[in-house]
């Protein structure tokens, strides 16, 4: 049995089953913005149902950027970015206390509707205000990943609809370090989340890279 963990946003949540303090976007209870009301009905659970994998920790927080720049230019650096929650998890000893096998890392929606700077690919040597910016964030994120799970299998989801230059610079940085990367199309969207059928949409395309 596969061991995975998901970092992700919106997309990703569902209230009771992220951790403690991380906001959800689908729940039980929301029934104006997708017609999606249960948990067998996300992506990622009927992934691991599906595919009979463990889904040792869903890490994802509505509204989250991989950058340390939220909406409003709010600073994220030590709440709900992806670098500050990986970080927290390595510190935390979650990693060599639990065997990983695959990553699904499913951000860059926030990033870019959040109008975050987009900055440049850089590889290394970054400072904390460079990681405020969207490209430099997800290429520590990524080589921070690739350093603390140097066998695991790392999928990058990139969403469709978003800005140009985010889309491209994160297939780069994964064609840099080696980690696949999985471009989603035709999802169905209400409210630009996925509704019930596109959240099959993203299951079907996620399992097809999986294989």
């Amino acid at each position: 049995m596969k061991n995975f963990i998901i970092f992700g946003d919106s997309y990703s949540t569902f209230r009771g089953y992220i951790p403690k303090g991380y906001g959800p976007y689908y729940s039980e209870d929301e029934t104006e913005r997708t017609d999606v009301r249960h948990v067998e009905e996300t992506w990622w659970h009927q992934l691991m149902t599906e595919s009979g994998a463990n889904l040792v920790l869903n890490d994802s927080w509505s509204g989250s950027t991989i950058c340390y720049t939220g909406y409003e230019n709010r600073d994220c650096s030590t709440s709900s970015s992806f670098i500050y929650r990986l970080n927290k998890l390595i510190d935390s000893g979650f990693f060599n206390e639990n065997e990983i096998d695959t990553v699904l890392v499913f951000g860059g929606t926030n990033d870019s509707w959040a109008g975050a700077p987009v900055g440049t690919l850089q590889y290394s040597a970054w400072k904390k205000e460079d990681l405020h910016a969207v490209l430099p964030a997800v290429c520590c994120f990524i080589d921070k990943l690739k350093e603390t799970l140097p066998q695991a299998r790392i999928i990058v989801i990139i969403n469709s609809g978003l800005k140009g230059e985010i889309t491209e610079g994160m297939k780069e940085a994964c064609e840099h370090y080696g980690v696949e990367s999985l471009q989603l199309v035709n999802v169905d969207k209400s409210h630009s989340h996925p509704t019930v059928q596109g959240m099959k949409d993203i299951r079907e395309q996620v399992a097809a890279k999986i294989g």
